[in-house]
């Protein structure tokens, strides 16, 4: 047990550092304490079973069934840190209703950390012999992932808003929020092997071992992560707006020519933050009626129908022969923020890479310049 001692100290250490800088970090502040809490959780724990499994002794043994039970906080934990990235706001204190499945956990261990020390030196020579709970694994392991699930659910309903008011939402579209995720999901499925189907080399401290490397993806992660704008608050007259925009606002045409004058001549979609609000306001109309326009006559959202104009400027350029930038450069310049959302964008639109379509221009320009010869 040496060994996974020393990469629980070394997991306990990187937590440390970790929850230090995510508190300090002026970023997504109120997201980021709640996930500097999380880790150091998590540090403590790795730092108790780094005791317990380098010398096993009764004095550490209430203690180290205490931090198992931390679990029942993680996903939880996950949960609250994805809504207070994607709200811009702290927890409030009917966010202890979140606590539950560690205050139900920690009754049903009640007696075990009552218990006096004679009967905790008994407890712990005998602990070969307990028996596992298993209905309360099943409650774990259920708990848990049902959180998980929720936080994803609420990633993919920030994504469809970020799609409908930013040109540049692949920038700060959660990415490593779902690596999280999976990471937490496949620790879950380790644990449920174990449970399931006992392997010799499958046992409880590599689980552990598997939430070290976790704690290194998400220091990775998490300290490289942009400030994410908070999903807006329903605005007064909301309803009313949006019913007259469901039919055909007789606005329409003239919202729809004035757009068409935004990207057309003044070249709108160059702005690689953009944003529908920024939009609406330079068009003169409200942003509800500009959204409208958008998705029904220009079929898609606000994200698809910038990168369209994008997309096309760049086609252009590429079909320029006096341009001689690279693709990279044209794209940036065309208001692209990120390699891979240019590139599939491009190919989605015109059904070839941007270096395919550049050679299938160099091409046709040669033979129709020895056909002319």
């Amino acid at each position: 047990m040496i060994f996974w001692s020393i990469v629980f100290v070394i997991g306990a250490s990187q937590a440390t550092w970790l929850a230090l800088a995510l508190w300090r970090r002026p970023v997504n502040r109120p997201g980021n304490r709640v996930l500097a809490a999380w880790i150091a959780l998590i540090g403590f724990d790795l730092a108790i079973k780094a005791l317990y499994f380098s010398e096993p002794a009764a004095s550490l043994y209430k203690l180290y069934r205490f931090v198992g039970l931390f679990p029942f906080l993680y996903g939880s934990l996950f949960y609250l840190y994805v809504r207070s990235l994607t709200q811009a706001r702290a927890p409030g204190w009917r966010d202890s209703l979140h606590l539950l499945g560690f205050a139900v956990a920690l009754a049903t261990k009640a007696s075990l950390f009552l218990a006096s020390d004679s009967q905790i030196a008994a407890l712990f020579a005998a602990r070969r012999n307990e028996s596992p709970t298993l209905w309360l694994d099943i409650f774990l392991f259920g708990y848990s992932l049902s959180y998980v699930a929720a936080a994803l659910l609420r990633v993919m309903r920030y994504r469809r808003g970020l799609l409908a008011r930013r040109s540049d939402a692949d920038r700060v579209s959660l990415h490593w929020v779902d690596t999280m995720a999976i990471s937490q999901i496949v620790i879950w499925c380790i644990a449920t092997a174990r449970w399931i189907t006992p392997v010799a080399w499958l046992d409880y401290p590599m689980i552990y071992g598997a939430v070290v490397m976790w704690m290194f993806t998400v220091g990775y992660l998490s300290l490289g992560q942009v400030e994410l704008p908070a999903e807006p608050e329903p605005e007064p007259g909301t309803g009313t707006e949006s019913r007259v925009a469901d039919t055909d606002d007789a606005r329409f045409p003239a919202v729809e020519a004035r757009l068409a004058q935004l990207m057309q001549q003044e070249q709108a979609y160059r702005e690689p933050a953009l944003t529908i609000a920024q939009l609406a306001r330079r068009s003169g109309y409200p942003e509800y009626l500009v959204s409208a326009v958008i998705n029904r006559r220009f079929d898609g959202n606000f994200w698809e129908y910038i990168n369209r104009h994008r997309t096309e400027a760049v086609r252009a350029c590429l079909a320029d022969t006096n341009d001689g930038r690279s693709i990279l450069d044209i794209a940036y310049a065309c208001g692209f923020t990120a390699k891979s959302t240019f590139n599939a964008a491009f190919k989605r639109q015109l059904g070839a890479t941007p270096s395919q379509y550049r050679q299938q221009q160099a091409e046709q320009r040669a033979r129709s310049a020895g056909s002319g010869e």
